[in-house]
């Protein structure tokens, strides 16, 4: 059991370290191709950084075991606004999300993340759910991507040459594949931990596994914290949480586009809605996270916590 423990921790902090690579690499190419931070952030940043989300969804569903990708992007979102955000707010004193998107977009934005959420309420999701889940993240890159032109300026610099970008681009197919191997593991002990414990894998996914796969979003915090840096990168957040409802809807279709799950989903969608809500409430004015809101949001977590164990 010990042994089977530390295999467990040791497959997330392979994963940690695989996207680390990735994180490092991206960051690299967007100052050689002197790209918007926050069409960086938010695109290329967004999706890499869900590598390991990525990883563990399709894991599980060649183990058919759909509820572990459900728990676990699901659970990524609340361990971004609700941990991770909070977290920095806490200890940076209040802190200062660095955006550049009009109210009603950033409206839109956290609608899209919210929907695997509505989705999975009934315990069913369809072929037309996940379809609708990736017009849905197209359509918002589209609403973000025709202000700021990345593609076309990611075109342009890469057609100008003299880059060098191979090296990054070779580090981050090297972390991509240690991701998906280590994810391989993840998703075995899961399942594994979910039977010795008789908990199902859906909340052991929704509680544990989410935070191993948000190991690059907090390793952000660290950084951050470590630099005492109070302005945040929101795209880097924004960009991760949106993707989930990507990754969702492909692994719906990937499934065969039936997915079913067992479990009593009615608290974890109050909490979610409830959780982003106030979160856009917090954030709409002043485009900041005081201490006092952020303890706020973390002390949603834990009850989002506590209610998950009573139900389980």
């Amino acid at each position: 059991m010990l042994l089977n423990i530390i295999f467990y921790l040791f497959s997330f902090l392979v994963i940690w370290f695989g996207a680390g690579m990735v994180v490092a690499s991206v960051d690299r190419i967007s100052h050689k191709l002197n790209l918007s931070a926050f069409a960086i952030s938010f695109f290329l940043l967004g999706i890499l950084t869900s590598v390991p989300e990525i990883s563990v969804g399709i894991n599980s569903v060649i183990q058919n075991d759909p509820d572990i990708f459900i728990g676990n992007l699901i659970g990524g979102v609340v361990v971004i606004f609700l941990l991770v955000i909070p977290i920095l707010a806490i200890w940076g004193k209040g802190i200062k999300l660095v955006h550049q998107m009009e109210n009603k977009n950033l409206i839109f934005a956290l609608l899209v993340i919210a929907a695997p959420t509505i989705f999975v309420l009934d315990g069913r999701v369809g072929f037309t759910e996940g379809l609708f889940s990736i017009i849905l993240y197209s359509v918002l890159v589209y609403v973000v991507e025709k202000k700021k032109g990345l593609f076309e300026q990611v075109k342009d610099k890469i057609m100008d040459g003299n880059n060098h970008i191979l090296e990054d681009l070779l580090k981050i197919l090297g972390g991509v594949v240690t991701i998906f191997l280590a994810s391989k593991f993840v998703v075995n002990g899961t399942i594994y931990f979910s039977q010795f414990f008789h908990i199902s894998e859906f909340l052991l996914s929704l509680v544990v596994v989410s935070i191993g796969t948000n190991l690059p979003e907090l390793s952000l915090v660290v950084r951050s914290l470590s630099m005492k840096k109070k302005e945040v990168a929101f795209g880097d957040y924004l960009g991760s949480a949106a993707s989930n409802t990507l990754i969702f809807g492909a692994l719906v279709l990937f499934s065969g586009g039936n997915v079913t799950t067992s479990n009593h989903f009615l608290q974890t969608f109050i909490i979610v809605i409830g959780g982003l809500w106030m979160f856009y409430l917090f954030a709409r004015s002043k485009n900041e996270i005081s201490r006092k809101e952020g303890l706020i949001l973390f002390g949603l977590y834990l009850f989002f916590l506590a209610v998950e164990v009573i139900f389980v």
